[in-house]
């Protein structure tokens, strides 16, 4: 990788393009706001200000044997991801990249009951976020079958790190899921996770899916007490399944839908990426 194109350059960019230029390449980060182009400039990332819901990409892609990372969320509503498709439909056919590395999510399972799951595990997107990465995952897989350009696409778990915590909806004392209730989630450190980024551009086989979390899965309950006790928090409140539904947002009843454990042996293996943050409370001393 000599130049890199970052679609999509926020926290999880920005950690990606700083790894980059470590290694000496020129990076370029396409971002939507004013405030985020004068961000990259100071740390010395080349912005490119486009509107991705209005398709203003024509002649702005450094995408020339570039590889190219797609870490841009999708719409908000829907089932399919027009967005993604807008920016591939731009790269020009005399432009291609060297390689495309997409950001996908671990939705695109649906709900496993907590079981173990692998790559192989059949897609079952039950909610429109995971509908619309799928349909991100499959725009991606049948450009890359018409221009000949390698592919690879990471099922993320949940993020966390630095402004990532949910320190705030704990402080203000929103109740959580009773434990024995409470379905598994899967997590990787936002550093990790731009790690392997590189990695996978380096070394994820063309076609390939690969997990991405550190491993160590754990129940979405103990995950907002292991944050109040290591802040000093006091532990959230904690209801029933059936009260849930009645004091939590939709959005938060979703996750609470889904449950499955991540197998990452793949990523660890074939990827050979190496964790900072091989678990879950190693990564909360950075955020007092």
């Amino acid at each position: 990788m000599n130049t890199v194109l970052i679609a999509g350059c926020g926290d999880i960019g920005e950690r990606v393009a700083c790894l980059c230029k470590g290694k000496k390449m020129t990076v370029t980060g396409l971002v939507r706001s004013a405030e985020s182009v004068a961000r990259l400039q100071q740390i010395g990332i080349v912005p490119v200000q486009v509107n991705f819901a209005r398709n203003d990409f024509l002649g702005k892609l450094p995408t020339v044997e570039a590889t190219v990372f797609y870490l841009a969320p999708p719409p908000g509503e829907g089932d399919s991801d027009l967005l993604i498709r807008q920016f591939l439909d731009s790269i020009l056919a005399d432009a291609l990249p060297k390689k495309l590395v997409l950001l996908s999510t671990t939705a695109v399972y649906g709900d496993c009951q907590g079981e173990w799951i692998t790559e192989q595990r059949p897609v079952n997107p039950q909610t429109t976020r995971g509908r619309r990465r799928l349909d991100a995952e499959q725009a991606a897989r049948d450009w890359s079958i018409k221009n000949s350009v390698p592919t690879v696409i990471l099922r993320v778990g949940g993020i966390y790190g630095l402004g990532r915590l949910p320190l705030s909806r704990i402080k203000k004392r929103l109740p959580i899921l009773c434990e024995a209730e409470s379905p598994y989630t899967n997590r990787i450190h936002q550093d990790d996770l731009a790690s392997i980024c590189l990695a996978a551009a380096e070394r994820g086989k063309a076609g390939e899916v690969y997990n991405i979390s550190d491993g160590q899965p754990g129940t979405m309950s103990r995950y907002f007490k292991d944050v109040a006790r290591a802040h000093g928090l006091p532990m959230p409140p904690e209801v029933s399944l059936k009260e849930a539904k009645q004091v939590m947002s939709a959005g938060m009843l979703s996750y609470l839908k889904e449950s499955r454990r991540l197998d990452n042996r793949k990523m660890l293996e074939a990827l050979g990426a190496v964790l900072r943050f091989p678990g879950i409370k190693n990564g909360y001393p950075d955020y007092s």
